[in-house]
């Protein structure tokens, strides 16, 4: 093993010879593959989950399916990645041995607004047959409670004039897609792979109505080209940290500035419906599948629920990762009740799905101690997440007259935290696009619970408009939200289900 950080040589391709044998490596099978998909933002959760997966499908089967990734919000990927070739670890943490391996499926990243032509001229380059996105919930531009494209935000203004140089994910895609159509370089599969009901179908509508303003000659050649299939996308991935750096530091005896932490658990379940070729997921474990639909439905309202319901009362509680929130019996019980007895009832579940053994994991993913996921990274960006994670769920109960106690507490604990203020009177770094709305309806209401539930409800992006909405939702906020104001987000995990 090498020194101390500061003296570490850099991992790049002429050091992987130098790694024990216990750490897996990408071999010349995929290193010297060519570039297939471009990747709309290239985080951490792609580097960890598509590209692992693509990764392994090119060393069980083949093909030049390496990827071009693409920043659009900042340098630091490319940064950390282009000095060791690209490079990069995933560790897959758990209560026994870590497992290390290096991910060489990754073969270049673009950022955007440095040069937006190269980005429009990858996705429109013929050997290019997958163009894939995880921009996150707002970085589809569009309404939650709608699916509708939101023209009123400052980059698609910009973007719907095709004449600039785009600053949407949206903006690049179909500028792309238009290039790749005057070049004639033939179909290619369009793959959302974020946390959105019908991601592909979403996606497929927000390209349509941008093209009807933006690009109307693009309609019939998507009817020929295009597929955007669904995806359903799971595996925990914290944000990168000083201390996983210094874990893939210590396993290798390299400096990786670009190592990621996860857990061993990965799923991805895509929808069979593709017009252009594509890696064979399947050996490496993906689900190719008719209908996405049910297995979305249950990771959006049984784990994406969870997670943001203990992300809001946690971090309101004092807890800074869901590991250290879950370990708390209370909310372990409030967790299972949110699973069980409010969200279970609302979904079809496929006849080979075990959802109770499914739920058991879920626990345990959350308990895993190895992960430190910060409550404060999955509260990030609640108004584009709450529609699909924990309304419909509180939705189709009120209307049912079925219990709403767990998922109404979840909700309400949103509209806390997003007033900023935390319960011993720390400030809360809000992230949101609705970040200044939201604060302003708790400036305005003063304190008062009606007040802030009634303008928070006449937020119609998130809640949907008022007629749409189920009667007696705003009193079972209000009720909860008082409750959650007057005795705190612990005393009610532990009582007010």
């Amino acid at each position: 093993m090498a020194g101390s950080s500061l003296t570490r040589q850099r991992l790049d391709r002429s050091r992987l010879a130098e790694l024990a044998p216990s750490i897996k490596q990408p071999g010349n099978r995929v290193l010297d593959a060519g570039v297939g998909i471009v990747h709309l933002g290239i985080g951490a959760f792609h580097r960890a989950h598509q590209a692992v997966y693509t990764e392994d499908a090119m060393q069980a089967k083949g093909g030049d399916w390496r990827i071009c990734g693409v920043s659009l919000r900042g340098t630091e990927v490319r940064d950390r990645l282009r000095p060791q070739d690209f490079l990069y670890t995933v560790i897959d943490r758990s209560d026994g041995a870590d497992a290390v391996r290096i991910i060489g499926a990754v073969a270049e990243v673009l950022y955007g607004p440095d040069d937006p032509a190269a980005v429009i001229s990858a996705i429109a380059r013929q050997t290019i047959h997958v163009v894939s996105l995880t921009v996150t919930e707002k970085g589809y531009c569009h309404d939650p409670a709608t699916g509708s494209l939101r023209r009123d935000l400052p980059d698609i203004v910009n973007d719907l004039d095709m004449a600039k140089p785009p600053r949407s994910a949206l903006g690049y895609l179909v500028r792309g897609l238009k290039a790749r159509m005057d070049a004639g370089a033939g179909p290619v599969n369009v793959i959302s792979c974020d946390n959105l009901p019908d991601n592909g179908r979403l996606l497929e509508g927000l390209v349509r109505d941008f093209c009807a303003t933006a690009a109307p000659e693009l309609g019939n050649w998507l009817d020929a080209h295009v597929a955007f299939p669904c995806t359903m996308i799971d595996r925990i991935v914290p944000a990168a940290t000083a201390d996983g750096l210094a874990l893939a530091a210590a396993s290798l005896g390299l400096d990786d500035q670009a190592a990621l932490l996860t857990e061993p658990f990965r799923q991805w379940v895509i929808e069979d419906k593709f017009t252009a070729p594509r890696p064979a997921w399947e050996a490496a474990g993906a689900q190719i599948v008719s209908n996405v639909a049910a297995y979305e439905a249950i990771k959006l309202r049984l784990l994406n629920a969870s997670h943001s319901a203990i992300a809001y009362l946690g971090y309101l509680g004092g807890f800074k990762t869901v590991a250290e929130a879950i370990a708390v019996p209370a909310m372990h019980a409030f967790v299972r009740q949110l699973m069980d007895e409010e969200a279970t009832p609302t979904l079809e579940i496929p006849p080979s799905f075990d959802v109770d053994t499914y739920k058991d994991n879920l626990v345990a993913r959350f308990a895993n101690p190895t992960l430190a996921h910060k409550t404060w990274q999955i509260a990030m960006d609640g108004s584009q997440k709450l529609p699909q994670r924990l309304l419909e769920t509180l939705y189709h109960n009120i209307r049912a007259g079925k219990a709403t106690g767990a998922v109404s507490l979840a909700v309400a604990a949103w509209m806390q935290y997003v007033g900023g203020v935390d319960e011993q009177g720390q400030a809360i770094d809000v992230s949101d696009p609705f970040a200044e709305q939201l604060a302003a309806i708790h400036t305005k209401a003063r304190g008062d619970v009606i007040g802030i539930v009634s303008g928070m409800l006449a937020m119609e992006p998130i809640f949907g408009a008022a007629e749409a909405q189920p009667p007696g939702l705003e009193i079972i906020l209000i009720d909860a939200l008082n409750q959650l104001r007057t005795h705190g987000a612990l005393y009610c995990v532990a009582n007010y289900c």
